[in-house]
């Protein structure tokens, strides 16, 4: 399958207090509770975000026997929303105060502009990392959401589910998605560092397609819907993440990352107008005086 997706959400991350950078993806899911911190030193990752990435995990089975709840309180499994058709999946948190709002919002932008219908062409499935999230926060997510996408008949295709740190582990591991518990403003370990991705999973349950960002091109939503309802997987995207939050550990708050790529290409930008700038500069002094040496010699 042809490259044909889009990496969208780039200035949007500094816009957001995240930070866009382009960096390997090889991540592991840290274990529970755990918190790391160190410096951030020139152009690396601080300590906190080397385990935080999306590693594309394509044609991976999602295990599809993990049991969650969904946002009424019912015990499920991850498969029972496998089998006729694809589903988009989504990992985030209930209590976000930042990416993830952003990127449902996207989700939900995008997908109002596809013109299939959730429930009867593919699902939505929504994980929580947090095992502290609850239904009734699962189900206060769906019915924002269900209502900013503006058709509430499709409600039957969109689940938000909580569950245990083990389903939620095997979740994560399988498509690549690396996060740790970082403080919140009270300090307590209550928030996550995570990067914004979804991803379309085919009928039988295998990663088809990555989407990278907070913001997703309607027409590669529909095309990678469209691909992973024949079990087509598509191929690695550019690896262009958009971070959650930072976390300070020497100001004991969390900051802004200003990503160095965005910092580079401004200083590009100016250098490459003031070159071009100059090079007019000179053509137009050049002719200048062509004229006038044609002007005397005509004289």
């Amino acid at each position: 399958m042809k490259d044909r997706r889009t990496i969208r959400g780039g200035w949007q991350a500094a816009i957001l207090c995240c930070a866009m950078l382009s960096v390997p993806v090889f991540a592991q899911v840290s274990s529970y509770g755990d918190k790391q911190s160190g410096e951030n030193a020139g152009d690396q990752l601080p300590q906190v975000l080397q385990k935080v990435g999306v590693a594309q995990h394509l044609n991976q089975q999602l295990p599809l026997d993990t049991e969650f709840v969904d946002e009424s309180g019912k015990p499920v499994k991850l498969g029972d929303y496998f089998g006729n058709h694809p589903a988009i999946l989504a990992l985030v948190y209930y209590t976000c105060p930042m990416l993830c709002s952003e990127e449902m919002d996207g989700l939900t932008s995008s997908l109002e502009m596809v013109k299939l219908t959730p429930g009867k062409d593919f699902d939505v499935v929504v994980i929580s990392i947090d095992p502290s999230d609850t239904p009734i926060q699962a189900a206060k997510s769906k019915a924002l959401y269900v209502k900013r996408y503006g058709r509430p008949e499709t409600a039957a295709g969109w689940h938000f589910l909580t569950g245990q740190q083990p389903a939620i582990n095997a979740v994560t591991n399988t498509v690549g998605f690396g996060y740790v518990r970082v403080p919140g403003p009270d300090g307590k370990l209550s928030q996550f560092a995570h990067a914004s991705a979804i991803e379309i999973v085919t009928p039988d349950g295998k990663l088809a397609q990555y989407y990278l960002g907070v913001e997703y091109s309607p027409k590669d939503m529909l095309l990678g819907l469209i691909d992973a309802s024949g079990n087509k997987i598509g191929s690695p995207v550019a690896n262009i993440l958009t971070y959650c939050y930072h976390y300070d550990p020497q100001a004991h708050k969390h900051s802004l990352i200003i990503a160095r790529v965005v910092q580079v290409g401004g200083m590009i930008t100016v250098a490459g107008l003031g070159g071009f700038m100059f090079l007019m500069f000179r053509r137009d002094v050049k002719l200048g005086r062509e004229h006038d040496l044609t002007k005397k010699e005509n004289g």
